[in-house]
């Protein structure tokens, strides 16, 4: 067990009311940018390590579990669409019972560098919204199978790897989904970079903004919906302390079958999650590096 500082959205800060783009709350895909303010709260962090084998993706909204992957760098994009999500789609395949049909649709490569466009991300969040799953359905399988899929049960699962050595710095820490009450989650309009190769995809093109335009929309679309989370004094953060890359994290985002979907009593819907600062962790440790991969996941 350990105490950190998390950081909330901040309820004060936007309008609850506003739905309009750019006028609801915002926050930007590539590296700093929001339009709210965030919240620091002290909270205890219980270590998983001893007792990861209790939870899971319908109960609590997360799992861990021992999976070594034959991918080690993530440095070469075309291996890691290629071998690393054909590993990573059996993986959900063998742990999650009842699945049929996973798709891959997005990953990010994160790395504590000044550099780096994608940094560990401290605000608790949840990485989409019922409408954003529904939408990615729709955005990446025929109209027809979309349609037919939509109405059986569907989940957004985000695969979470540390890559090349523990991650110590910017550990993850999870929020049990059985501790959060509906209104903890504030919708937050995603805005990516405005682009004209007409690809559709938005995989590894970020680019660190200038420091002056953080706070600018200029150039910018809304293209997704996230959750942001205001502070509760009811959450139970857990993390797993110095996980290693042969260890993975489900952290589910949604499920058409959750309790507040009117699903079952006790599934969970989403797992809010964030990177703190471990005040255990040595001053000399190596600079977080992870990858997470989002699943569409849709059951027999």
């Amino acid at each position: 067990m350990t105490t950190s500082t998390f950081k909330y959205i901040d309820p004060s800060s936007y309008d609850p009311t506003a739905t309009a783009p750019f006028k609801k709350p915002w926050s930007k895909v590539d590296g700093p940018g929001y339009s709210f303010r965030l919240a620091d709260h002290k909270r205890s962090v219980e270590d998983l390590r001893s007792q990861f084998h209790n939870f899971s993706t319908d109960k609590s909204g997360f799992s861990v579990f021992e999976a070594s992957a034959k991918e080690k760098t993530y440095t070469d994009d075309a291996a890691v669409r290629g071998g690393y999500y054909n590993e990573v789609e059996q993986l959900v395949k063998d742990k999650l019972p009842g699945v049929k049909k996973v798709v891959i649709f997005d990953h990010t490569i994160r790395r504590h560098e000044k550099a780096s466009p994608r940094q560990p991300v401290q605000q608790v969040h949840v990485d989409q919204t019922p409408q954003a799953a529904e939408t990615r359905v729709r955005r990446h399988l025929p109209p027809d199978e979309a349609e037919q899929l939509l109405n059986g049960r569907y989940q957004i699962i985000n695969i979470w790897r540390p890559i090349g050595h523990p991650a110590s710095d910017f550990p993850l820490a999870v929020i049990d989904w059985r501790t959060t009450q509906p209104s903890d989650f504030v919708k937050i309009d995603l805005l990516y970079p405005q682009r004209n190769d007409n690809d559709n995809d938005d995989r590894g093109k970020e680019k660190l903004p200038e420091e002056a335009s953080v706070i600018s929309t200029e150039g910018y679309e809304v293209k997704g919906e996230t959750f942001g989370v205001v502070p509760s004094e009811g959450h139970k953060f857990y993390y797993m302390k110095d996980m290693r890359p042969d260890e993975v994290m489900f952290l589910k985002c949604f499920d058409s079958r959750s309790q507040i979907h009117g699903g079952e009593k006790g599934v969970a819907d989403c797992t809010p999650h964030t990177a703190f600062v471990d005040p255990d962790t040595p001053k000399d440790v190596k600079g977080r590096q992870s990858i997470e991969v989002r699943c569409l996941v849709f059951y027999d």
